[in-house]
């Protein structure tokens, strides 16, 4: 057996081990995958291992850049509406996610060499085109030689793909991520404030208030870099959006998914609004929505004020995505209609959902990302 063998053999491992310690796999159910309350949510006797979200918790900066080991379930996320030097549209994302296995009992197990972790990573990269969406994955353990997040300067990164920023803080940084059909080296940068979502940091999950997060964002990102897609590489130049959350149950098990919405009305102001769908029913459980302006005030808007509602599908591998929708806030004089770039932007990896760059008509113009979890 040669080493390109092997090695692929211990990745398959060291994915399936992931797969099973965290999603409880072993059940048997092929769908499992597909429902992020099994994912995320989890039974109460394995979140009990973990520190719960609460109310009152200051977010601090730079400090709350870092990983939060205690906590079950963690990301961070960027996403970046770009244009190249003819004028085309594309979208770019990179998301890192932290995982904390379970333990098998409550009690604090030592790490005995520095290869054993109870930290999992997964590290998710895609390029979106009109009429092209490459997506890849990795995955690792906590460890310093493969993946993990550093101080100062701050680094999150999973072997190559990296986020290198020159101080403690996000910004400025660059990102980097190549894969076999595509890749970006991407120079970011803001000097404008977190934005807090939720209740200064604390975003609830659910009308009953029982699951929540800690989640900021900074949503006025500059962007500008070179992104190459089947061997042609293209400069480019935008506006990105980056989400932080961290929590030990972000669903209930009775939701079975989300839709995100990232959208830039105008250079000075961005929306960001999402709703938790029921797994039964697949209707809307619970609505959020934060209006965001580049001085870093913001107003935070209850769900009775929010409508979303699809109005395109579209099929894939005998799933329907809806890729169109109306999103309705009426305190704020908001309807828009967003749609996607590639209806076809499918994140085929082991956690499938869809991710991609989106279009703003209506009262307002621009551009976003929309993610679709759950179906």
């Amino acid at each position: 057996m040669n080493i390109d063998m092997k090695s692929k053999l211990i990745k398959l491992s060291v994915l399936s081990l992931s797969l099973l310690s965290l999603w409880g796999c072993e059940k048997g159910d092929p769908k499992s995958a597909q429902n992020m309350g099994s994912i995320l949510g989890g039974n109460n006797e394995q979140n009990d291992q973990f520190t719960p979200v609460v109310k009152g918790v200051d977010i601090n900066f730079p400090s709350d850049h870092q990983a939060h080991p205690s906590f079950r379930h963690e990301w961070w996320y960027l996403t970046a509406n770009l244009i190249d030097e003819d004028g085309n549209e594309l979208g770019v994302q990179w998301t890192q996610f932290r995982f904390a296995a379970a333990r098998e009992d409550n009690a604090e197990q030592s790490k005995l060499t520095v290869w054993q972790s109870q930290q999992i990573y997964m590290a998710h990269s895609a390029v979106t085109t009109e009429d092209k969406h490459y997506a890849d994955e990795k995955w690792s353990r906590d460890q310093a030689e493969l993946a993990g997040v550093d101080a100062s300067p701050f680094r999150v990164y999973l072997d190559d793909w990296q986020w290198n920023s020159s101080s403690n803080d996000l910004f400025p940084a660059t990102l980097n991520a190549n894969s076999e059909q595509f890749g970006y080296s991407l120079t970011l940068t803001s000097d404008t404030p977190y934005q807090k979502q939720g209740e200064q940091g604390y975003s609830t999950k659910s009308s009953d208030g029982k699951v929540a997060s800690y989640y900021y964002s900074q949503p006025f990102i500059d962007v500008s870099g070179n992104v190459t897609i089947d061997g042609v590489t293209h400069q480019v130049s935008g506006k990105g959006w980056i989400d932080r959350e961290w929590s030990s149950q972000f669903l209930l098990d009775s939701q079975q998914g989300w839709d995100w919405f990232a959208l830039r009305l105008n250079d000075y102001t961005s929306l960001v609004v999402f709703q938790l769908r029921n797994s039964t029913t697949g209707e809307a459980s619970y609505a959020s929505a934060r209006l965001m302006k580049q001085d870093g005030s913001g107003i935070a808007i209850s769900q009775q004020d929010i409508t979303l509602t699809a109005v395109k599908q579209t099929e894939i591998d005998g799933r329907d995505y809806p890729t169109e929708w109306q999103v309705s806030i009426p305190s704020q004089q908001i309807e828009l209609t967003v749609s996607a770039l590639n209806p076809k932007a499918k994140m085929p990896l082991s956690v499938p959902y869809w991710e991609g760059p989106i279009s703003i008509e209506g009262t307002h113009s621009g551009t976003g990302y929309m993610e679709l979890t759950g179906y």
